[in-house]
């Protein structure tokens, strides 16, 4: 009977915008209580305290107070609040819109703890707003590079109108190696394919930042590493 039921509330997440608040709070107890009624225990939760954001603020005792809440469920619910506010946090410090500036000094602090090298991508919308990022973590330490088919799988899934690209030096300075202006000329081939304009490449060093955009290197590298440059604009437009 649950497991139909279940299923049903499942399904219903396709249209989620017409769940109600309790409702998705049961759909989200599926995982910590597998083998039971989760409603019951959603209104007591919304009871207890009046909102959602009231139920992923309580404290791991004041959750444990509820009905029906036990050890697990309690720090199920926790957990989600801790990672909620993180990403509150981590939202409240990126740049809402993009300047070259400020995004090089967010990016120094997102990553000062890392100690392998990885790059970052970020959608940038038409109005210059940043909206999504995905991380990849580098094999190769010499050289910034990420496989074409997973740069085109986020453009596609993303749709970005624009994007910048971040990577890190951990134990080196942030000055560009020979390879880091290939991987931003190939990227810039890459975007242009996709009428994606590549705003920024900034690469963070152990002692500081380094933006090609900054140093007027990224409007000469749009503009020799697109298509009608490469084949040439006749052909290009077809």
């Amino acid at each position: 009977m649950h497991e139909g039921h279940r299923q049903r509330m499942l399904q219903r997440l396709e249209h989620a915008e017409g769940l109600q608040d309790h409702e998705l709070l049961e759909i989200l107890l599926f995982n910590a209580i597998p083998r039971k009624n989760t409603n019951p225990i959603a209104h007591a939760l919304l009871t207890a305290f009046p909102s959602l954001d009231e139920v992923f603020q309580a404290d791991y005792s004041e959750l444990l107070n509820v009905e029906g809440v036990g050890p697990e469920t309690a720090a199920y619910l926790r957990c989600i609040g801790i990672l909620r506010e993180r990403i509150r946090s981590d939202r409240d410090r990126v740049p809402t819109v993009f300047s070259a500036g400020k995004f090089s000094e967010y990016l120094r602090g997102r990553f000062a703890s890392l100690r392998e090298e990885v790059i970052e991508i970020f959608s940038i919308d038409a109005q210059q707003r940043v909206h999504s990022s995905k991380r990849f973590t580098l094999s190769l330490s010499d050289r910034a590079a990420v496989e074409p088919e997973e740069i085109n799988a986020f453009l596609t899934s993303r749709k970005p109108a624009g994007i910048v690209l971040a990577h890190n030096h951990p134990t080196g300075p942030a000055l560009p190696s020979a390879e880091d202006d290939k991987f931003t000329a190939q990227m810039q081939v890459i975007c242009s394919m996709n009428k994606i304009r590549l705003y920024d490449h900034i690469i963070v060093g152990r002692e500081g930042t380094y933006s090609y955009f900054l140093v007027g290197r990224m409007e000469e590298i749009r503009r020799k590493f697109n298509l009608s440059a490469i084949v040439g604009e006749g052909l290009y437009r077809g």
